[in-house]
């Protein structure tokens, strides 16, 4: 009962405080439909080659990266968790605890912005953003940097494929972003994009149904479409507080660390606990509690969903934005009551399942190279 009370306070206190607006136009569609993923967009800066991706394999796996060498991208981005996290609130650096939930970096590849809130617009600073911020990788670069010197492999390994003398951490995040871009649905396993070419029984009856509910009664396309079912933009749902936010002191001194290092006014989170969203890039007040429209591709496999990992079910989604979504300041105009019928949300989550694979995309992690003296065979 407090929290709409709160909210609206932090949004007439940051209307105080505005300085620039928004500064992301939603991307211009000529319709909004639903589509199959093209190929990976490789950045020019950034091309693939197998030693690259070989590289960049070892290093998502590999712990040497962090801090106290403990903890990986694939300690949060697990392969048999979605290439997420089942947690509902991300687990960070030993002895932390964060404030969001895990997205998976299935697709990521296809994404114009990364993170809940867009800060990130690349795979590349994705990387090195997780693996050097304090309570994730805590990684202090020139320590990681000569760490891997210490590896003969990867020293031989910088060498064929950047040209380096020794390893350069800039490039360990590109042959990090590489790998991590060949982690993409395939669509011969993707019942729907099976549909959309052509194989008409691919989808069952009950999905058939649900598809003409997330194009039409449900209106579910209005923000979910395009190849990844997801519109690049930002919206306010008055998604439910995620309750650790009132019970474990490690998720709340993240949140108050987090607002205290993007430098958001203290009056917009003393005394409770609030993640602002898209507003901490943006400074617009009406980008309070905004959050990126996450993909809909691998449901079955992300769980669970929305920025604060409320809800461990697609039926709990469901069942949220059949009320209309919760009530929040600057909440989406597009949410409204549906009154979906019990048989039409069966429907509905077969249409949903239909967007993920049909076995998850898994892999072992690699033997890593084995850190040796400066003279055990790196020339």
């Amino acid at each position: 009962m407090r929290r709409l009370p709160r909210l609206a306070l932090l949004v007439a206190v940051a209307a105080l405080t505005a300085g620039a607006g928004a500064d992301l136009t939603p991307p211009s569609l000529p319709s909004l439909s639903l589509a199959s993923l093209p190929a990976v967009p490789v950045p020019a800066g950034n091309p693939m080659s197998e030693d690259k991706l070989r590289l960049g394999r070892m290093l998502f796996f590999d712990p040497r990266l962090s801090g106290d060498a403990s903890t990986s991208c694939a300690s949060c981005h697990v392969p048999r968790l979605g290439w997420a996290h089942n947690d509902p609130l991300a687990r960070g650096y030993p002895g932390h605890r964060l404030w969001r939930n895990h997205p998976t970096v299935l697709n990521a590849a296809y994404r114009a912005r990364l993170m809940w809130d867009g800060t990130l617009d690349s795979l590349e600073a994705q990387a090195r953003a997780a693996m050097q911020a304090p309570v994730e990788g805590n990684g202090k670069a020139s320590m990681v940097e000569m760490r891997l010197r210490f590896v003969p492999e990867y020293v031989a390994l910088f060498r064929r494929v950047f040209g380096d003398e020794w390893p350069q951490l800039d490039h360990a995040w590109e042959a990090i972003a590489a790998f991590e871009r060949t982690l993409v649905s395939d669509p011969r396993q993707v019942p729907f994009d099976r549909y959309l070419a052509g194989e008409q029984t691919a989808l069952s009856a009950s999905a058939r149904r649900g598809l003409a509910l997330f194009q039409g009664k449900a209106g579910c396309i209005q923000c979910h479409h395009g190849a990844l079912a997801a519109d690049e933009t930002f919206h306010a749902l008055g998604v439910p507080r995620q309750p650790l936010y009132d019970s474990h002191p490690l998720v709340q001194i993240a949140v108050r660390w987090q607002n205290s290092q993007r430098d958001a006014p203290p009056a917009l989170y003393r005394g409770q606990e609030e993640d602002l969203g898209r507003y901490y890039h943006t400074r617009a007040p009406d980008d309070i509690g905004k959050f990126r429209t996450p993909t809909l591709r691998e449901l079955k496999y992300t769980a669970p969903y929305m920025h604060n990992g409320v809800f461990t079910t697609l039926r709990e989604v469901v069942d949220f934005f059949d009320a209309g979504g919760g009530a929040v300041p600057n909440k989406s105009p597009l949410l409204k009551p549906l009154g979906l019928s019990e048989a039409e949300k069966s429907d509905l989550i077969a249409f949903l399942e239909s967007l993920s694979m049909t076995q998850p995309l898994l892999m072992t992690a690699p033997p890593l190279p084995p850190t040796l003296p400066l003279d055990g065979g790196v020339n």
